[in-house]
């Protein structure tokens, strides 16, 4: 009765050891199966998010730097006027550490509801995946597991591909040159 609280419980904690979410994820699929591993990671992902968040607006750059080893200063000032797209796009990677983009959003101008609602839908394919692997894995002969495996392929491979199309720097210089037309 307490697994669901106590898994969500985990799953927000979880930036604050970097742990990779993805295998509590495959682990809600195997325990809960896909409609409930689904609405407890959610629900845990959005939590852990929002409190990566919060620590890095309230604690500030030189703690989070530390955090993150300096991953996350290409997340600056665009974000506060695109960045919903931006948080949104990168939550649809999952090569893109999801800690990351959660603390280099709290240090950004980004507002909180922006941030909060590009993660809740932007999340939602990768934990798909996640979670309907982890559900299939119990039955690793069937076709259910392979298809779930060829789904979690199709994912690694469409993120490549995004990660390697979308230019995050031109996107803020865009964004910059947008902001010098709106002047003129």
């Amino acid at each position: 009765m307490l697994g669901p609280i106590i898994y969500i419980i985990m799953f927000a904690l979880v930036p604050l050891t970097l742990f990779p979410n993805a295998i509590l994820a495959l682990a809600s699929g195997m325990a809960f199966g896909v409609l409930y591993g689904m609405i407890y990671t959610i629900i845990g992902a959005v939590l852990g998010a929002a409190l990566s968040f919060y620590i890095a607006r309230f604690l500030g750059k030189d703690i989070v730097d530390k955090l993150v080893r300096g991953r996350g200063k290409w997340f600056e000032d665009g974000v506060e006027k695109k960045g919903f797209l931006i948080v949104f796009t990168l939550r649809l990677i999952p090569l893109v550490p999801f800690d990351i983009i959660s603390y280099g959003a709290g240090l950004s101008k980004i507002k909180f509801k922006d941030f909060l609602l590009a993660t809740t839908i932007g999340i939602i394919p990768g934990v798909f995946i996640f979670i309907n692997l982890g559900d299939k894995s119990q039955n690793a002969g069937s076709l259910d597991f392979i298809f779930a495996l060829v789904l979690l392929g199709a994912l690694v491979l469409a993120s490549y591909f995004i990660k390697n199309k979308i230019s995050f720097d031109k996107l803020q210089d865009n964004l910059s040159d947008e902001e010098v037309d709106n002047t003129k």
